[in-house]
Formats: structure tokens, C-alpha cells, sequence
């Protein structure tokens, strides 16, 4: 297990506080890096407009206090990905001062890209080649020394789970902050290239264009590369110079397309990948023969990557995923689901019977209870998602499930939102929407997240249950199970008309690396489920106490008119002071008692019809009665977009049976066989139009702070909501063509 860095005492040659910027590629360790150097001494937040995480850290060497920023795991700085622009914008805008550049030792050629890209900008860089223990054992040696000579940069051996060389890479990197931007590193671009790349580089320098962000060398490379964000800032800065050297660019590019047969960006990143290859020859690398890691992890994959095991073994260790979950999450779950309704106790016991006993116990405490009870099952979840993805087999079922993928205009990273959101039944949406940060595109990340919802969460379970029970017999299994399919194709098929209409864009190349397998430390698991299952408790629990006391209030007022309450109020008080008159477990008392509790039912009924939601159930009866839907289940699916689990609960109080137990509603299914109006028609209906419409008030928050706009929030409710009634209105008339 690693631990937070504790570091000697050391001097520098000023004073004040340095920023040091931590880069590098996805799975090269960086994370592990970031933690052992600040261990609880981190924000975790969002980049202003976007999801990508934003981490920053103090360190202390000495008397030094230094702010560590994490930028966003990235291949490259070219403006692709989210994560692409964010690491370069905050790399351009002069917040750091030094880069500590974390490279997976074993594959270094790779790793590099990004390095070259940094020291091309003009940043101070320190090269720490992170996981030496696994390159060791793994028969590879590094000249350190030499390979620090070439590039003109302190490179540093490091193993972030013991600390080794941290220290040592903290201690340059401020010494290098310092000392101030170095000179911009200047590689060989050709004889076609190179002229064009010094004319604009001094056309650049002279006007003083973009230079307070980028060196004049780095904006001439990305203006050659065609590199959007730099056309259109220098565009916006000076149009006559935009001009001017948009025509030098495109004359060789097109020269180079001509000769080559290559695009410009790919031609630059080729001689970029040829300057690293010059760097590494020469015995700088050394590999011990029969010792590879990478054929070792290439053997296992022979396995768990194969065209027809590998999908089997993936639903296998999903499937157990979930089973993990659930079979121990449901001992804590439990304790806080008991430790709520103790509370609920408490305070009825407390607070005066009345309006204000009704909030705090039904409204606040139950509303708030039902969202926190779910808080063990997802810490578990993001432990073991954490293991997946450290372990590097969440890279392996992107990879398989890619293909699929694609051809609805996702990628292969999506399959994890919707496993998350229930793909495997009894996920949660909050969870799966704040997976997609995984996703690099934009379009492809927001297409995931408007279908997420569609999946088969563990709130949408009791009605499935419920409504198959009651209605199919023998065929509830099936039933349900096709239900839930359904939410694959929906999603899959929506997704292609979103990729096709309101969210076109060109599909991202799926780049992924396959890294090799490793075990993950547990200190990086626990600080992943802290980060993850914090933002949960703050997104949902704030948001719930809200909506919880719109709910209560909805469902409470207006009270029903005394005159109208009279009649159950007479027979009430009459029943019980006839049950009271006899003795315990007497027949006849037995009788009264259910008399009694018939009538009281009966009151509770009117009284939520009276209410503002029973009103408007009874004024939206029409609309929804080509679904085959009445106005108790309007009320019912209306409490469902505060909270699913809401469903079976107010179909129970609808329909006069006061408050069910989602885990135990044959009283709801017994009425709902003898009602007229109900039937298998109604019933496929309804379990459909609960799988498609609006998602839970929770899961809308979640999804409008990762889509970043309030649109999106709006075009979850009303586009899932019209295709629910769509499919709704379909499936229900097929029905009762069928079943009559």
C-alpha cells in the first residue's frame, strides 16, 4: 500500500510559492504519483465549463510550499479531447511553472510524444520514468544519465507506490520553476517544412502575436498542423496575419499530401516520433531477451480478448461485479436504512403530530434516507471500478465492445455508463453518467449520457417485478428480462438518430492503449471511492431534501375540506370506539379492525385526489389514456421523476392502499388484477414507458453538470418522455389486439 511522500528537508534559491503542473499519459501511474505527494491535501473539482477532473495539491519540501496541479490524463496537446485542450490551456496560460512529466518506463517511445510536444512549448520539464520496479523485474534497463543528456532535461527513475525518486523529481522540478522558461526544443520537420515553420515563427515573434501563451515555434507548428483553437485565436488576434500564413501552410500541406500521400498533422507527428526514436537508439534502452511484461499481458489477453471467450469471460466478471455489490453492500445498506428509520422514530417522538412531524419524517428524513441508504453500494461500485480500471481490463472491454459500438455512432469506452446505469439490472444512472469523464469526444461522451438513462436501474426493478408478477404468470421472467433488452436497443438506436441529426460530428478514432496488466494499490482505491462517493452524497443528498419537500407538499395540500372528510371521520371514530369496547383477538374485533383500516384507506384516497397532484393526475388523465393510463398511475409516474423507487409507493397510496414496499407489493398487485381498467396491454405499457421516460430529478442534475447546459436537461425530460408515451401508446394498442 503506498503512503503519502514525507520529505527531507532541502533549500532553493527563492522564496514564495511554486506550481508545478503533473503530465502524462493515461495509465503511465500519474494518479499514484499525485496521491503519494499529496495524500488528503488535495481539491478535487471541475475545470470552469467542463467535466474533466481538476485536482490540485499542496506539497511541502522544506520550507517550500508548493501547489501540485494534476492536469487530465493525455497523449498529446492536440486539440481532440476534452482532456487535450484542458491540459493545454492550462499549460499555455502561464499558471505553472515546471511540468513533472510521469512516463510508463516500459514504454517510453510512446510516453515521449507528449514530452517533446511540452518541451516544444518552452516549458521547464522534469521527466520522471515511473514504474522502474515493473521495467526491472521486467528485464529493462534505462540509461538514465544519457538519455537525460539528450534531451537536455533532468530525467528521474521513479516507483510511485514506495516513493522512490519523488522526492528527487520535486526537488528539480523547483529548481527548474526558478529558473524560468527554458528555450523551445526545435525538431528536424524537413527541408519542405522547416523554411515555411521559420518564416511564420519570426512573422509571429515580430507582431507579438499569441505570445503571451505560446512560443512563437509552437504557434507556427500548430497553425502547420491545422491545429483548430490556434487558427481561430490567431485568426481573431490579427486576420491579416491569419491570412498570410494560412496560404504558406496549406501550399505545404499540400505538397506533402501530394509526395507523401500523408496528412499534414500526421506527417508532424511522424518526424516528431522520429526524433524520439533517434533519442532512444543506441543502447539508451536495453531489453533482457525472453523478459517481456508486455508478452506476458499479451498471452493473458490471447485469452480474455478472444473473439468469442472474451465477451463471455466480460459479462462473467461484470455479472460478479454486481453480485459484489449487492451481496455486501446490503449489510450497510441495511444499518443506514435501519439507522434512518430509528431517526424517523426519534423524531416523531420529538416533534408534535402535524404538518411539521409530516416534513421533517416523511418528507426530509425519508426522502433524504432512500438516496443515502444507496451510498454503501456505491462506494463498492467505484472501489471495484477502480480495481478494473487500474488493473488495465476496463481498457480490454472497451476494446472488445467497440466495434458494436460503432456502428450506432458511440464508442467503445460507452459500454461502462450503461453497465453502470443497469445494462446489468440493478445499476443507477448518477453513477453511470459520471462515468462517461472517460469518454474523450464530446459528442460521443453526450450521446452516452441522453441514452443512459434507458437502462434498467435498480429503482425501476420493483415495478418491472411488480407489473410481471401480476399480469404474465409463468412468462414474468421472460417478460422482464426482454423489457430490460429493450433498454439496450432503445438506447443503441437512439443513439444513432442523435449521431445522425442534432449531435453529427465524425466518430473518434478509437485509440486506446492497452496497458499491461498490474495490481492496483489499495490506498489508491479508497482515496478513488472517497472522491467519487463525496460528489455523489453532495449532487444527490442537496438536491433530494429539495424535491423531497415538493413531493411531501404536492401530496399533502390543499387538505380535504372538512365537510368532505366528515363522513370517513364519523365512521372512523364510530368503528374504533366499537373496537374498543372489545377484547383483544375477539373475532368480531378482528372484523372492525379491518373495516377500520378499509375506510382509513379510503379517506387517505380522497385526500390525495383532493391534493394539488391528484388534481393534476386527474388534468393529464386524458392525454395519457391512449397509454392505457388512469390518473392514480399519472400521480404515480409524476412522483417517479423525483425518484423511481417513488412508482410502486404512490401507486400504492393512489389506489388506496396507503404507502407499499417496493420489495413487497401484492396488495397493489391483487387491486390492480381485479381493476377493469387494468391488463397485460396496460401493463407492458406502463413497465416500458417506466424504462424510457424522463430520468430520476437526480440523475437530470448529474446529467445536465456532465453535458454542461441546461438544454440537455430539458431534452432529457421531454424527448425520453415523448418516446416512453410513443412506445407506450404502441405497445398498448398491439396489446389489446393480442390479449383483448
Amino acid at each position: 500500500m503506498s503512503a503519502v511522500i514525507q520529505f527531507e528537508e532541502a533549500t532553493f534559491p527563492a522564496a514564495g510559492k511554486v506550481r508545478i503542473a503533473l503530465a502524462g499519459n493515461p495509465n503511465c501511474g500519474k494518479t499514484t504519483v499525485f496521491n503519494a505527494y499529496t495524500g488528503a491535501r488535495q481539491h478535487v473539482g471541475n475545470y470552469p465549463g467542463v467535466t474533466v477532473d481538476r485536482k490540485e495539491g499542496h506539497v511541502r519540501l522544506g520550507q517550500e510550499d508548493i501547489v501540485l496541479v494534476d492536469l487530465p490524463g493525455t497523449y498529446s496537446l492536440t486539440a481532440y479531447s476534452m482532456e487535450e485542450l484542458v491540459a493545454r490551456a492550462e499549460l499555455s496560460a502561464n499558471n505553472v511553472q515546471a511540468v513533472i512529466n510521469v512516463v510508463d518506463a516500459s514504454a517510453l517511445e510512446r510516453n515521449l510524444l507528449l514530452t517533446v510536444q511540452m518541451m516544444e512549448m518552452g516549458l521547464p520539464v522534469v521527466l520522471g520514468c515511473n514504474m522502474m520496479d515493473e521495467a526491472r523485474a521486467a528485464g529493462l534497463h534505462i540509461d538514465i544519465e544519457r538519455l537525460s543528456g539528450l534531451l537536455d532535461v533532468p530525467v528521474v527513475p521513479m516507483v510511485a507506490k514506495s516513493g522512490e525518486g519523488l522526492q528527487d523529481a520535486m526537488s528539480e522540478a523547483v529548481r527548474l520553476a526558478r529558473k524560468g522558461p527554458r528555450k523551445p526544443l526545435h525538431v528536424n520537420y524537413g527541408s519542405d517544412t522547416d523554411p515555411v515553420l521559420d518564416s511564420i515563427e519570426g512573422k509571429v515573434a515580430e507582431k507579438g502575436v499569441l505570445t503571451d501563451r505560446y512560443s512563437p515555434r509552437w504557434t507556427a507548428i500548430n497553425l502547420m498542423e491545422g491545429d483548430k483553437e490556434v487558427c481561430r485565436e490567431l485568426r481573431e488576434a490579427d486576420p491579416a496575419l491569419f491570412a498570410e500564413v494560412e496560404a504558406q501552410c496549406r501550399k505545404v500541406a499540400d505538397h506533402i499530401r501530394d509526395t507523401l500521400h500523408v496528412s499534414m498533422e500526421s506527417y508532424i507527428t511522424d518526424c516528431r516520433y522520429g526524433f524520439i526514436r533517434g533519442l532512444l537508439r543506441d543502447g539508451i534502452l536495453r531489453q533482457d531477451p525472453g523478459r517481456d511484461r508486455l508478452a506476458i499481458s499479451d498471452s493473458i489477453d490471447k485469452v480474455l480478448t478472444h473473439a468469442f471467450f472474451g465477451p463471455v469471460l466480460m459479462l462473467g466478471v461484470l455479472y460478479a461485479m454486481f453480485w459484489v455489490t449487492f451481496t455486501l453492500g446490503a449489510y450497510p445498506q441495511g444499518w443506514v436504512e435501519d439507522g434512518f428509520s430509528a431517526l424517523g422514530e426519534l423524531m416523531t417522538g420529538i416533534i408534535p403530530e402535524g404538518a411539521v412531524q409530516s416534513l421533517v419524517v416523511d418528507g426530509i428524513i425519508g426522502g433524504v434516507g432512500g438516496v443515502v441508504s444507496f451510498v454503501p453500494l456505491i462506494a463498492i461500485m467505484f472501489a471495484l471500478i477502480a480495481f478494473l480500471e487500474d488493473s488495465g481490463y476496463m481498457a480490454r472491454v472497451a476494446y472488445m465492445m467497440d466495434r458494436l459500438f460503432r456502428l450506432f455512432g458511440l464508442h467503445g469506452a460507452s459500454v461502462m455508463p450503461y453497465i453502470i446505469s443497469g445494462g446489468i439490472a440493478g445499476g443507477c444512472a448518477i453513477p453511470g453518467a459520471m462515468a462517461t469523464r472517460t469518454l474523450r469526444s464530446p459528442k460521443e461522451k453526450l450521446a452516452t449520457l441522453l441514452t443512459l438513462p434507458y437502462m434498467a436501474c435498480g429503482a425501476k426493478l420493483p415495478v418491472f417485478l411488480l407489473l410481471a408478477g401480476a399480469f404474465f404468470g409463468d412468462d414474468a421472467p421472460t417478460v422482464t428480462f426482454l423489457v430490460m433488452l429493450s433498454g439496450w436497443v432503445f438506447a443503441l438506436l437512439v443513439a444513432r438518430l442523435l449521431r445522425s441529426t442534432i449531435i453529427r460530428g465524425q466518430a473518434t478514432p478509437f485509440v486506446m492503449e492497452l496497458p499491461p496488466y498490474r495490481m492496483p494499490t489499495i490506498f489508491s482505491m479508497l482515496l478513488h471511492c472517497w472522491e467519487r462517493t463525496w460528489m455523489y452524497l453532495k449532487k444527490a443528498g442537496t438536491v433530494l431534501v429539495a424535491i423531497s419537500i415538493v413531493i411531501w407538499a404536492g401530496l399533502k395540500y390543499p387538505e380535504l375540506p372538512e365537510e368532505q372528510a366528515a363522513p370517513f371521520t364519523a365512521q372512523i371514530e364510530s368503528l374504533q370506539g366499537r373496537i374498543d369496547a372489545l377484547p383483544e383477538g375477539d373475532a368480531a374485533r378482528v372484523s372492525l379492525e379491518k373495516e377500520l383500516a378499509g375506510v382509513q384507506e379510503e379517506l387517505g384516497g380522497a385526500e390525495l385526489a383532493y391534493s394539488y397532484a391528484g388534481r393534476l393526475g386527474k388534468l393529464i388523465e386524458p392525454a395519457t389514456a391512449p397509454a392505457g393510463f388512469d390518473w392514480r398511475t399519472d400521480i404515480a409516474l409524476l412522483a417517479g421523476i423525483a425518484a423511481k423507487e417513488a412508482v410502486v409507493a404512490t401507486m400504492g397510496t393512489a389506489y388506496s392502499l396507503g404507502e407499499q414496499d417496493p420489495e413487497d407489493a401484492a396488495p397493489l398487485a391483487e387491486l390492480l388484477q381485479k381493476s377493469s381498467s387494468w391488463g397485460k396491454a396496460t401493463a407492458l405499457s406502463l413497465m416500458l414507458f417506466v424504462l424510457l421516460y424522463s430520468p430520476c430529478f437526480v440523475s437530470l442534475v448529474v446529467i445536465q453538470q456532465e453535458a454542461g447546459g441546461w438544454r440537455w436537461l430539458a431534452f432529457s425530460i421531454f424527448f425520453n418522455t415523448a418516446l416512453a408515451y410513443a412506445v407506450a401508446v404502441v405497445a398498448y394498442n398491439i396489446g389489446r389486439s393480442v390479449w383483448g
